[in-house]
């Protein structure tokens, strides 16, 4: 079997998206969708009714903004996040965001095929908060492989 990566990334908002502190990066949303779009490896991204995630929310906070969104694997996600355009916007996000308190990113392995929902993000959040990383749910600085993933969740199982 095949899998992909999928990865969650949520943060506060410190002012409105209407508000002139975010204009640049509501701006830049349209270009930069785009570009992971296009990027090798992009397999699918979460989309709300104004073709981005800005009215998605994963908690009831009503700042707490996120992207979702599935890669072929890690390499293809790390070189769209880092050897992008994408770096700029990623350099810039003190200016738009607060720091969550809890991971963020967050990543972990789904078969080929299968979306992720919020409430997986949800629960790979919590693992993630509760464990720090592991197969089941990590982030770039402290990876696994699908065969950790594999024999992880069947030690669990047991």
């Amino acid at each position: 079997m095949t899998y992909h990566l999928a990865q969650i990334n949520a943060a506060p908002m410190l002012a409105p998206l209407d508000s002139p502190q975010l204009r640049d990066f509501v701006d830049g949303l349209v270009r930069i969708n785009h570009l992971a779009e296009q990027s090798p490896g992009f397999v699918w991204r979460l989309v709300g009714d104004g073709g981005d995630a800005t009215d998605i929310r994963l908690t009831d906070d009503a700042d707490l903004l996120i992207n979702m969104s599935v890669w072929e694997n890690m390499d293809v996600l790390y070189a769209f996040t880092y050897n992008t355009e994408h770096v700029e916007f990623f350099r810039r996000r003190r200016e738009w965001f607060a720091k969550w308190e809890r991971p963020s990113p967050v990543m972990w392995w789904i078969p080929e095929g299968e979306l992720p929902t919020l409430q997986d993000a949800r629960e790979r959040i919590d693992h993630m908060e509760q464990h720090g990383p592991t197969p089941f749910a990590f982030n770039f600085k402290k990876r696994f492989s699908v065969s950790e993933m594999l024999e992880y969740t069947a030690k669990q199982s047991t």
